[in-house]
């Protein structure tokens, strides 16, 4: 075990036996009182409320929303607020509102559906318009589709309340099926990203003798805020899409990559050139953005407390693009931006806001409109070739990409941003990785390029891979990068088995968790007759960090999906199959496992075994092209 990583390990232990207690936000508000009021009624303090005639926004006093064959009806009673849902099926159900999210544009409201388990209803209230609205127009679906409001991926517990809570712990019960979450406090709280407070009280009354723990800093707090790298993974612990790897809520100053693998810009994501397409939460977008390998950080234009940008309008950008520039930036040009000069558009308009063109905004659940943290130049000329969309036709409706681009090139005839774009390969590598495997391999290799970027090429690479190209990309599997590590470990699979083995071996005691979990997950079912006893305790230990992560995650379908895949990989039809089971009594719409699960029961049990398990599969889902044709084959044979 490396130095890194053993003192990584002991510092964790010794702050697990001796971990500080929460305390709550009200323990910090009498000494912290400016932060304290920064904080109050900030999006964060009010991220989780509960139902209050302060903290909601809706009209409750018996009004009623339509959609499709679903009606909600909304009222106030002596106990709190309630709303009578009856469903396409005719079903009618009352629910007490359990608790409220946000505070705008939209405020939604927790229905506990069962003991414990709470669903974010799809109706929902326009604050700045004063009516409610459904968050999916378009979708009418019935109770028992897995994307409808009482299924799965709408689930509180499991996907949003890590992030709207301090110190949340999920507390699945996969026997029961049940929740019994808890958290210290619901809101964004000060513990939620300082850590848990108590060891710091105890420094307050004993600052001459009080001794640290390990893992806690000289003020008792397991987040020291050291620098801005540090501060930029705590807050993107929840501004970032990304998967958990544990049920509860990692303490504060715990590296993102130990907690969480992050998504990379992969179709229905981001669009090829890095754009923002679906949620993605900022922290993916900012992490291709020349600031942030210039050290700019969240703090450089958000509040830590209020959340608020020190500056309105344009004057947030030029505290640094302007001809005085900013000594913690010396990089910066110091020029004249906020300028016709610049621009071409008319001072105050539209046009000549910084943040249309470098920012611009994406509209999600129905009216909140989210800046595109990657801080780009426009490039309407890459827009014909990735399909994203470009800050210049947002505004110019009705022209063209070519209009747009021949503008830019008129305007700035010598700009050195133009030419060959990372989107490119991107676009073409979805289209067809193995033609557009060396230029994904290049772009892999390309050490100007952001992480994100690289590791989203090695991504792409992965189904298109070859022993040579595995071979070539194997010294990433040493970059300083945890995500470029984790990318280069999974592309490992298309190594012969001796030298995959071989090169993962040292991925296994990598000091990031993210990386030992991605070797271990590589090395399943690999050729391993006898491995050195410290090898082998780094491998166990490796896997059974990835299986504990799968664990924390058998209230998603998608995790048994990854259970079965583990299971095929190890040739144990039955736990496949059971896992398959999971799937799709969790999703009945998961195509994908019915199929497998047809194939593993006429490969065990026979054609007829198959045909009634196919039965099941249109009983759940009567009109999928995938499984009628499946129907059909099965019935040639």
């Amino acid at each position: 075990m490396s130095n890194t990583l053993a003192a990584t390990f002991l510092a964790a232990s010794a702050l697990a036996q001796g971990a500080p207690a929460y305390v709550g936000s009200k323990a910090c508000a009498a000494c912290h009182v400016e932060a304290a009021q920064a904080w109050a009624g900030s999006h964060h303090a009010l991220a989780w409320t509960l139902p209050s005639h302060e903290t909601v926004a809706a009209d409750f006093d018996g009004t009623e929303f339509r959609h499709g064959d679903m009606v909600a009806r909304f009222r106030i009673e002596a106990d709190g607020y309630h709303v009578a849902v009856t469903e396409s099926d005719g079903v009618t159900t009352d629910y007490r509102v359990h608790s409220v999210a946000g505070i705008e544009p939209l405020q939604q409201y927790l229905l506990e559906t069962e003991p414990g388990r709470l669903q974010s209803f799809d109706v929902v209230w326009n604050t700045q318009e004063d009516r409610w609205f459904h968050l999916y127009p378009d979708q009418v679906l019935s109770p028992d589709d897995g994307l409808h409001w009482t299924g799965p991926y709408k689930n509180w517990n499991a996907r949003c309340a890590e992030c709207h809570a301090t110190g949340f712990t999920k507390n699945y019960d996969s026997a029961t099926r049940r929740y019994s979450s808890t958290q210290s406090e619901i809101g964004v709280g000060c513990e939620a990203c300082h850590g848990p407070g108590s060891a710091h009280l105890e420094w307050t009354q004993s600052q001459q003798s009080w001794k640290a723990t390990p893992g806690l800093d000289a003020y008792g707090f397991t987040q020291a805020f050291r620098d801005t790298e540090a501060t930029i993974q705590q807050c993107a612990s929840c501004h970032s899409r990304r998967e958990a790897h544990d049920d509860a809520s990692p303490l504060p100053g715990m590296p993102y990559y130990d907690a969480y693998g992050l998504a990379l810009l992969q179709p229905g994501l981001y669009h090829a050139d890095g754009q923002i397409l679906d949620e993605v939460y900022v922290y993916g977008s900012f992490l291709q953005a020349k600031k942030y390998a210039r050290g700019v950080g969240c703090l450089s234009c958000h509040d830590a407390h209020s959340g608020r940008p020190p500056a309105e309008g344009n004057a947030i950008c030029t505290q640094c693009h302007a001809p005085a520039g900013n000594p913690d930036f010396p990089t910066v040009r110091r020029a004249e931006y906020d300028t016709p000069a610049h621009h071409f558009h008319a001072p105050d308009s539209a046009g000549a806001q910084c943040k249309n063109c470098h920012t611009p905004e994406s509209v999600y659940m129905g009216n909140d409109w989210r800046a595109d943290h990657s801080f780009r130049i426009p490039r309407p000329d890459l827009s014909a070739v990735s399909g994203a969309p470009d800050a210049c036709t947002r505004c110019h409706t009705g022209r063209s990409f070519d209009w747009a681009a021949a503008e830019i090139v008129a305007r700035y005839p010598e700009s050195r941003n133009r030419g060959r774009h990372f989107g490119h390969v991107l676009a073409a590598g979805r289209a067809d990785p193995t033609a557009a495997q060396e230029d994904l391999a290049l772009l892999a290799e390309d050490g100007t390029q952001a992480g994100i970027v690289r590791a989203s090429a090695m991504w792409l690479l992965e189904g298109a891979s070859t022993p040579a190209l595995a071979e070539r990309l194997a010294p990433l599997l040493s970059d300083r990068d945890p995500l470029l590590r984790a990318a280069a470990v999974r592309l490992q699979r298309s190594a012969p088995p001796e030298q995959q083995i071989m090169r993962l071996l040292e991925a296994l005691a990598d000091p990031v968790r993210s990386v030992r979990m991605a070797a271990a997950q590589a090395l399943l079912g690999a050729p391993i007759a006898r491995l050195p006893r410290a090898t082998q305790a780094h491998l166990d230990a490796a896997m059974a960090e990835w299986r504990a992560a799968l664990a924390s995650r058998v209230d998603f379908p998608e995790t048994h999906l990854q259970l079965a895949g583990a299971a095929l990989t190890l040739r144990a039809l039955p736990q496949a199959e059971a896992a398959l089971r999971e799937t799709v009594y969790l999703d009945g719409q998961r195509v994908e496992a019915w199929i497998m699960l047809v194939r593993i029961a006429a490969a065990t049990r026979g054609a007829e075994a198959a045909r009634a398990t196919l039965a099941e599969a249109l009983a759940a889902m009567p009109q999928d092209p995938v499984l009628l044709t499946l129907r059909e084959d099965l019935k040639g044979r």
